[in-house]
């Protein structure tokens, strides 16, 4: 990878050179105390975060990790450790330590490091452009918070206090390796600007908040941008209302129909699934969305936010097809979790990878004003509160607030209302999704609009 070689020029204190003979230490170590297999890993982070609030700094803070974490395999037995210190002693005592633990440890006939044939070999390693290192000074950061917040309060003379402003920078590097083969490590970057505005005065008193996240500082969006859409968010939440309690269709801004598809992960992740402990246990090739919606994986997006080569254990990516007309077609599936599944690993082991969700409905000219008149008449929810989701169930119970829509038009805010279903008649319920699509993470959706929910209002 174009970026493996890094140096301390780049803001990291140790070099690729340095973590691969750590590495290698920890792993020779490993054979010789007697160990069947064993896996190593040496990272470090670093960065810098600053906040203001009211024109005022307020927090300067500089972080800088690192770490060694070792896997010792004896048999079917297996044992962690971790150090930060990466003396050579240090080191035997932790690989010591890990072996212990290992030998004392109840047998799994699962455990162990993944396959060979599913390792991803270096000539997989492609470059996915993830390490943007920002040299940013903490007066240059706090002059960019400051910026943001300015702007929002500009926006509006209702905007009347904040919650703050801030600048993040943040880079790490690793280098792993285990003896079925894997040996790989990359940099990576990730930088923000967020801003949370309060506008009007007392029991009125609405905030927002909006942040700009990239791997790359040059792609955020810039500060008064940032501090103007806060603004515009918090003052058209002014003047909210209860609602009576109804059945209705609910509009998901963007941003939380990302979280719709975070609970379908977690739905179908191999230890949920294994464990029985999901609403969707046997979902494999049977329809869970409305037909006309596929989910894609793609590891591979240029600094994308979920991209990677190869995942936590070294295994090998693959872009691939989740859902396909509303039909599951993959689980999510580290080596362990499939091996109790009777499956094969999906190089999910740490997660998933840039998904998309599409709908085949979807026009180009779906914005949300599009998606505002197909609703109709109910609610746009562009908060959530709480955490109601029973993953064995499927229940889904969450405190929101948004706006009332009628006949495709923004009536008026709402506030203190709970919307309530389960996410398999959710999922089934899709009936669009919006082309204002917009990234979360791993994850990338427009609005969802979902036919009909229960609403506890007043």
């Amino acid at each position: 990878m174009k970026n493996a070689p890094v140096q301390a020029a780049s803001g990291f204190s140790y070099s690729r050179a340095q973590f691969e003979a750590l590495v290698d230490a920890a792993l020779a170590h490993a054979r010789h105390l007697g160990a069947t297999d064993a896996g190593a890993e040496a990272s470090e982070g670093c960065g810098l975060s600053v906040s203001v609030r009211k024109g005022r700094l307020e927090t300067v803070e500089r972080n800088r990790d690192k770490s060694l974490g070792v896997t010792v395999y004896v048999g079917q037995r297996r044992g962690n450790a971790s150090t930060s210190d990466f003396s050579p002693a240090a080191i035997e005592r932790t690989v010591q330590a890990a072996y212990d633990i290992a030998r004392f440890t109840a047998q799994d006939p699962v455990a162990g490091l993944p396959d060979a044939d599913d390792v991803a070999p270096p000539a997989s390693h492609r470059d996915l452009d993830l390490f943007h290192p920002w040299a940013l000074t903490s007066e240059q950061a706090a002059e960019i918070a400051l910026r943001c917040e300015q702007a929002a309060f500009a926006t509006d003379r209702r905007i009347t206090n904040s919650e703050g402003a801030g600048v993040s920078a943040q880079q790490s590097h690793f280098f792993s390796a285990h003896t079925h083969g894997f040996r790989g490590g990359y940099a990576s970057s990730r930088h923000s600007i967020s801003v949370a505005p309060i506008a009007g005065r007392g029991d009125g008193m609405q905030r927002d908040a909006w942040y700009s996240s990239m791997r790359d500082a040059t792609e955020l969006a810039s500060p008064e941008a940032v501090g103007r859409y806060a603004a515009e968010r918090a003052l058209s939440r002014l003047k909210s209302r209860k609602i009576t309690t109804r059945e209705c269709p609910v509009l998901f801004e963007s941003p939380l129909a990302a979280g719709l598809l975070g609970a379908f992960v977690q739905a179908v992740s191999g230890g949920s699934l294994y464990r029985k402990s999901s609403f969707l246990v046997d979902s494999l090739g049977k329809p869970v969305f409305a037909p006309h919606l596929d989910l894609t994986e793609d590891p591979f997006v240029p600094r994308g936010k979920g991209s990677a080569a190869f995942d936590e254990e070294g295994v090998r990516t693959q872009a691939r097809t989740v859902v396909a007309g509303g039909r599951v077609e993959g689980y999510f599936l580290s080596t362990y979790s499939a091996r109790k599944l009777g499956m094969r690993t999906t190089g999910n082991a740490g997660g998933s990878h840039n998904l998309t969700l599409t709908s085949r409905l979807t026009q180009p000219g779906d914005d949300l004003d599009a998606m505002l008149r197909k609703l109709g008449t109910g609610l746009f929810v562009i908060e959530l509160m709480g955490q109601g989701i029973n993953m064995v169930t499927g229940d889904y119970s969450r405190g929101a607030s948004g706006f009332w829509v009628e006949n495709g038009e923004i009536a008026y805010p709402v506030q203190e209302i709970t919307i309530a279903g389960n996410l398999k008649d959710m999922f089934a319920g899709i009936e669009a999704v919006g082309a204002d699509a917009y990234n979360h993470g791993a994850k990338t959706v427009g609005s969802i609009l979902i036919n009909r929910m229960k609403v506890a209002g007043s």
